[in-house]
């Protein structure tokens, strides 16, 4: 017995380097989901989750390749949602002053200033997790016990913030409207050919995609972009950041609330100087860090609270914090690497192409992803999300509220 005991406590180095292949494949990946326009982080998930049987992988390095490419997507998504209009649900938020800054030829200095801010609040979310999941292992007895009433607290919250009555209640409207549709379309069986995430895919693309896509037809397009530097000082990017960090942490622990939710309690944090590069910051950072903090809820309370999560759990992932952690923070490297490199060219290639034309293929292939992942349920989800999308933009509110679509049928049990 004494003989066998050094044996195994020692570290069995292909099991190392087997972990770290699978990761730097789930950040290839990774980069691939976050730059296809309208496809969810979710559903590149359930693809992998599918596959799981077929490539015989094991479960623990398969979770680390799923986990690596959901976090190098909130690095990578600002991409298309810059450059083409079609931001990521999480990223919607940033859209808007995202796009102002493209269109003044600051395309660049916004996706460095959306990398560090992913960058940033990793390295402080990291930590902050282990003290937050303690905390929470108190009083996650009492939340689950009452989630619906504080889901409908935060519904109320991201109502009560904006800024003017009749804002709030077109965002009390478009709140309303998607939780209509979640109700619908979330349980109603599909018929894709590639069952993975259901409806997903076309309620967030037609939600957040369609409307953006649509007002762009009309658009000048990406104009040439200037130098990279960052217009705001170290110390407002870290504040942004860290307010980031702040409003992952507030919901990471929460079924149905995005990082976009995360984005709005980070607000009062990004009126600086500069509100509307404190706002990519912040958004950003709040988009990966509720990714850390979800993975803290998985491994603690077994409760995946994002689609990547859910889809581990379906593959048997155990949840192994040690070697996920080591995932998340070369997924972060990556995807820091990736935003810059990738980023810039995706800029110069979109700026070269006929505007109109590739606006209009991006929309035929937001379609298409709608009928290969729901059938054509999944095209009908597809229309009527990007009607629904349009009442937020048209009535002058945070496209938030539409979020509704997961938040309101938790809600309503």
């Amino acid at each position: 017995m004494s003989t066998l005991a050094p044996l195994a406590a020692t570290p069995d180095p292909t099991a190392g380097t087997l972990l770290l292949v699978y990761t730097l494949a789930g950040c290839l990946l990774g980069c691939c989901s976050g730059l296809i326009p309208g496809l969810h982080a979710n559903n590149f998930a359930f693809l992998l989750g599918a596959a799981a049987p077929v490539v015989d992988a094991p479960p623990l390095p398969l979770g680390c390749a799923m986990l690596a490419a959901g976090v190098v997507h909130t690095f990578l998504d600002v991409v298309p949602s810059l450059a083409l209009g079609v931001p990521d649900a999480a990223m919607a938020a940033a859209a808007l002053p995202g796009h102002r800054l493209v269109a003044a030829g600051r395309g660049r200095e916004a996706l460095r200033l959306s990398a560090v801010g992913s960058g940033l609040a990793l390295v402080v979310a990291l930590p902050l997790a282990v003290a937050v999941t303690a905390a929470m292992r108190v009083a996650y007895p009492v939340l689950r016990r009452w989630l619906p009433a504080v889901l409908a607290g935060v519904a109320l919250l991201l109502v009560a913030t904006e800024a003017t009555n009749r804002r709030r209640i077109a965002g009390a409207v478009s709140f309303a409207l998607a939780t209509a549709l979640g109700v619908v379309a979330l349980d109603a069986p599909t018929t894709g050919v590639v069952p993975a995430g259901g409806v997903l895919a076309p309620l967030f693309a037609g939600l957040f995609g369609v409307p953006v896509l649509v007002d762009a037809m009309d658009g000048a397009g990406v104009p040439p972009q200037a130098d990279a530097r960052l217009g705001l000082s170290p110390r407002e990017v870290a504040g942004a950041a860290g307010a980031g960090a702040g409003g992952g942490a507030a919901v990471g622990y929460l079924p149905g609330v995005s990082a976009g939710v995360a984005a709005v309690l980070a607000l009062p944090a990004t009126k600086g100087r500069d509100p509307a590069r404190e706002y990519v910051v912040a958004t950003s950072g709040a988009n990966t860090a509720t990714a850390v903090f979800a993975l803290f809820a998985y491994w603690a309370f077994d409760a995946p609270r994002s689609g990547v999560l859910v889809a581990m759990r379906d593959a048997g992932v155990p949840a192994t914090l040690g070697p996920m952690l080591a995932a998340v923070v070369v997924a972060g490297a990556v995807g820091t690497l990736g935003v810059v490199v990738l980023g810039d060219r995706v800029l110069l290639v979109v700026g070269a192409l006929p505007y109109r034309p590739l606006v209009g293929a991006v929309l035929l292939g937001l379609a298409v992803l709608a009928v290969v992942f729901a059938g054509s349920f999944g095209l009908v989800v597809f229309v009527a999300a990007g009607a629904v999308g349009f009442v937020p933009v048209r009535l002058g509110c945070r496209r938030v509220h539409l979020m509704g679509v997961l938040l309101g049928p938790l809600i309503l049990g």
